[in-house]
């Protein structure tokens, strides 16, 4: 579990398809949308919005979720 990150860590987590790995793009402190998919990001929950090394896509992830590398 990784909890304080920044921006451009190197960061793994977990898909149906197995591990991905990526980086911090930035941390989410508001409700934002990332392709139509809202994001329930908060100051005292906030998220972080990664792109995936593979495939370039981004999404947003709890700090929990993923591992920093």
């Amino acid at each position: 579990m990784a909890k304080h990150l920044k921006k451009g860590d190197r960061v793994a987590w977990r898909t149906p398809q197995g591990e991905t790995t990526g980086k911090v793009a930035k941390r989410l402190t508001k409700t934002t949308y990332i392709r139509k998919h809202k994001v329930n990001a908060s100051p005292e929950s906030p998220q972080y919005l990664v792109e995936s090394d593979k495939t370039g896509k981004q999404a947003a992830h709890h700090a929990e979720s993923l591992k920093k590398r």
